[in-house]
């Protein structure tokens, strides 16, 4: 699965640890919309979310794929990372992640390298193999009911969406005299003048399927601690011990999502994360809706199941002050050995959320600008 255009430089995979953070910190944004506004909010919401993370430091600023949420408007990683590339100018942008058996290899590498000429050297694509959806729609994205086949493909998808990317399809094969546009072809029109990037790929999991894959292929790994935690050291240690140095990287660099909300006091941050905890019961029990507010949450008769759920939910969203919020990732970064963390603040409003990345921002004492 190697190229010619494989090589990249090392700060396009590694960050670089700012202030008092022990890792680069960046940012998982899944452009939230909660009750009582819209989603052309959520997206303002976006691009004041990344101005502030270029600002203050943070590494990376991600959006998530996700199909009929009618709380989460990132259905586009690409779409959106257009718009934001429009008004960032330093932060690297990507996805996390592209759901690669939603699409055909050949539309998301030409999707990423109009990314890479609009934000050159600073786009990312992060793969995944899970729809992001419920199973009907899945079988609405992908015109099949077979759903297990398109998660089973995944390696044959990926060693065809990196032909794609680095035009490297052999003589003779069907695909050979296609190429994605923009794309390396374009260097060797005449006067073409080839960039030296094209978008690193990442490979996303909660299980051990892709931390294994991406570990065989010398990737970078992203590993969904947010909603698989107990399953974060296992998939960490199986990718470290399936690494193969390759073009790409000589050594392991392992991501993990991590759900972080910081507030001026403890009762408010708890107040505010009972927020995303209850708009995720509801997706789990099939009643997807918008985030719902504090009061909602606070108000909502939960039965001592639906407690249950929300408490173990909780455990794994570091919450509270912001001294409390920094103690609390600086814990995770030990236990896991994690190269970098990248937060996400499921929460209502998005003046919360703004707010809580800002504090996190001081307690490490990053820069303001």
């Amino acid at each position: 699965m190697s190229g010619d255009n494989d090589q990249q430089q090392p700060d396009e995979i590694r960050g670089t640890a700012r202030g008092g953070a022990p890792v680069p910190l960046s940012v998982l944004d899944l452009v939230t919309v909660g009750t009582g506004s819209s989603a052309t909010d959520a997206v303002r919401t976006a691009v004041d979310l990344a101005r502030i993370a270029e600002r203050r430091g943070f590494h990376r600023y991600w959006v998530a794929e996700h199909h009929s949420m009618p709380g989460v408007a990132s259905s586009s990683p690409a779409v959106l990372l257009a718009h934001l590339a429009a008004h960032t100018d330093r932060i690297r942008l990507g996805s996390g992640g592209v759901m690669l058996p939603n699409h055909a290899p050949l539309v998301i590498a030409e999707q990423f390298g109009t990314l890479e000429a609009m934000a050159p050297g600073r786009v990312d694509l992060g793969l995944g193999r899970a729809p992001g959806t419920d199973g009907a729609t899945a079988a609405a994205l992908r015109r099949t009911e077979r759903l297990h086949e398109g998660a089973d493909e995944f390696p044959q998808q990926l060693a065809e969406l990196t032909r794609f990317l680095d035009d490297t399809f052999p003589d003779g094969h069907p695909y050979a005299r296609i190429h994605a546009v923009p794309g390396p072809v374009q260097a060797t029109s005449p006067g073409g003048v080839q960039s030296a990037h094209r978008p690193p790929l990442w490979l996303l999991g909660s299980s051990g399927f892709s931390a294994r894959l991406a570990g065989s292929l010398g990737l970078p790994f992203a590993f969904a601690h947010h909603f698989s935690a107990a399953n974060t050291v296992p998939a960490l240690d199986l990718y470290r011990a399936s690494f193969r140095p390759s073009e790409v990287l000589a050594e392991p660099y392992a991501l993990i999502g991590v759900a972080a909300l910081a507030a001026e006091d403890e009762r408010e941050a708890r107040r505010q994360v009972m927020t995303g905890a209850l708009s995720m019961l509801r997706l789990r029990t099939g009643t997807p809706g918008l985030v719902p507010s504090p009061e909602e949450a606070a108000g909502h008769p939960y039965t001592s199941h639906e407690r249950a759920f929300v408490d173990s939910w909780l455990a794994n969203i570091v919450h509270g002050t912001p001294d409390a919020v920094r103690e609390g990732l600086d814990d995770l970064v030990e236990r896991t050995g994690a190269d970098e963390l990248m937060l996400t603040a499921n929460a209502h409003g998005g003046a919360t959320r703004l707010r809580s990345y800002e504090l996190i921002a001081d307690a490490y004492g990053l820069p303001r600008d």
